[in-house]
C-alpha cells in the first residue's frame, strides 16, 4: 500500500508560480515511476508529466512543456511539479500517482491506466 499527500495548491494569477508537492509513504520511494495527471470541471483526466524511478527520464505535456518541471527528492520521499507561466487554462485539480515499476527499467508513463496508486488531489486556480 501506498499513500499520497499532495500540497502546494492555491489560486495565483496569470503568469505566476506555484510549486506542488506530493509525499509518499508505505514503499520505496526510490523505486517508484511518477506522474502528475489534472482534471478540470467537465473534463476528463490528462497526463501533465511523468519521471522514471531513477529521475533520469522525464516527459511533459504539450501544453505544459517549457513551463512546468518535474522533480523528485528520494530522500523526502516527495515529488514535486513546479509550475511557471501560468495560465487559466490551468486551473484544474491536480493528482500525483505512482507506478510500481521496482528498479527495472528506466522508464515514465504517461497512461492513466498504468499507475497503481493516486492521492486525493489538490486545487490549482489561475485567474485571469
Amino acid at each position: 500500500q501506498v499513500q499520497l499527500v499532495e500540497s502546494g495548491g492555491g489560486l495565483v494569477q496569470t503568469g505566476g508560480s506555484l510549486r506542488l508537492s506530493c509525499a509518499a509513504s508505505g514503499r520505496t520511494f526510490s523505486s517508484f515511476a511518477l506522474g502528475w495527471f489534472r482534471q478540470a470541471p467537465g473534463k476528463e483526466r490528462e497526463f501533465v508529466a511523468a519521471t522514471s524511478w531513477s529521475g533520469d527520464n522525464t516527459y511533459y505535456a504539450d501544453s505544459v512543456k517549457g513551463r512546468f518541471t518535474i522533480s523528485r527528492d528520494n530522500a523526502k520521499s516527495t515529488v514535486y511539479l513546479q509550475m511557471n507561466s501560468l495560465k487559466p487554462e490551468d486551473t484544474a485539480v491536480y493528482f500525483c500517482a505512482v507506478v510500481l515499476t521496482g528498479y527495472s527499467g528506466n522508464y515514465y508513463y504517461t497512461d492513466e491506466r498504468d499507475y497503481d496508486y493516486w492521492g486525493q488531489g489538490t486545487q490549482v486556480t489561475v485567474s485571469s
